[in-house]
């Protein structure tokens, strides 16, 4: 009788010799569409989260604001697993299948140059269709005021900070993908996503795609009167600008890398894949 899920020396074998081989291989009209995909569809989900939790705070309290703004924002992912999209931050599994011998270095390259930039454009997209809706002057401008704030508060992070919660934010994305990987059901990729998605959101980590709408939303922002006004920022916002998102994220960028490609991909391929491993 076949399992409902596959053994993590699947999960690491599956990786390795196909899926992240076949990633470094798809062409680049395929790359790029499935890009911009994925930016629009972290985007919903980040989106979800400032729509559904907006003033929840004040009525049940900072920390389960946080766990519904996690469990909310988890439907970005499991759209891209799912529906099928290429996102950055998950393809720092690609790693596995270099380090296994079946895929080049420069192929990771092409990939992630591609989609990363593939995601920010889907970002930007989102945030321009989000902008033209008027949805942020929900609640008397307070939805865009939420937006405002969580893009402020990303834009103060010291390098440090945002390095370290860049490499805690992948840690967990990837192995949601790594698990959704070990799942036969769409019902248990939906549950292998939702943990850890929820756990980093709820938590406080920092994920670059996700930056790529949160930081610019609030940017569009910025500008209107009514939702500084209603954020109570006032003259707090000098350091939100181009330049500032992109210091933002550079570190959060090496941070997934690290926590993706390294605590996961690397230290799972020494676990199962290297030469020499235990049976």
């Amino acid at each position: 009788m076949e399992m409902n899920s596959k053994t993590p020396a699947a999960i690491a074998e599956a990786l390795t010799e196909t899926i992240g081989v076949a990633k470094t291989k798809a062409n680049t009209l395929r790359l790029t569409i499935l890009g911009i995909f994925a930016g629009v569809y972290i985007g919903f989900g980040a989106q979800l989260a400032i729509m559904v939790t907006h003033d929840m705070s004040s009525f049940l309290g900072a920390g389960m604001a946080k766990l519904i703004a996690g469990a909310v924002f988890s439907v970005g992912l499991m759209l891209v697993v799912i529906a099928g999209a290429e996102l950055f931050t998950g393809n720092n599994l690609i790693a596995i299948s270099v380090l296994g011998g079946k895929a080049k270095f420069s192929g990771l390259l092409r990939n992630w140059t591609i989609v990363y930039f593939a995601n920010l454009a889907g970002s930007l997209l989102l945030v321009l269709l989000m902008y033209w809706s008027g949805l942020w002057k929900t609640n008397g401008s307070l939805v865009g005021a939420q937006a405002l704030s969580i893009a402020n508060a990303k834009i103060n992070l010291t390098f440090l900070e945002a390095f370290a919660r860049g490499i805690l934010c992948n840690w967990l994305v990837c192995l949601a993908v790594w698990m959704a990987v070990s799942a036969r059901t769409v019902v248990g990729k939906v549950w292998a996503i939702f943990f850890p998605i929820m756990a980093f959101v709820a938590s406080g980590f920092e994920h670059s795609v996700a930056n790529m709408f949160f930081i610019p939303m609030g940017l569009v922002l910025k500008g209107q009167a009514a939702v500084v006004t209603a954020a109570g920022l006032g003259e707090k916002l000098s350091h939100l600008t181009v330049g500032g998102m992109v210091m933002n994220l550079i570190p959060v960028t090496l941070g997934n890398i690290v926590g993706g490609a390294f605590f996961v991909a690397t230290l799972y391929w020494v676990i199962y894949i290297r030469k020499g491993k235990n049976a």
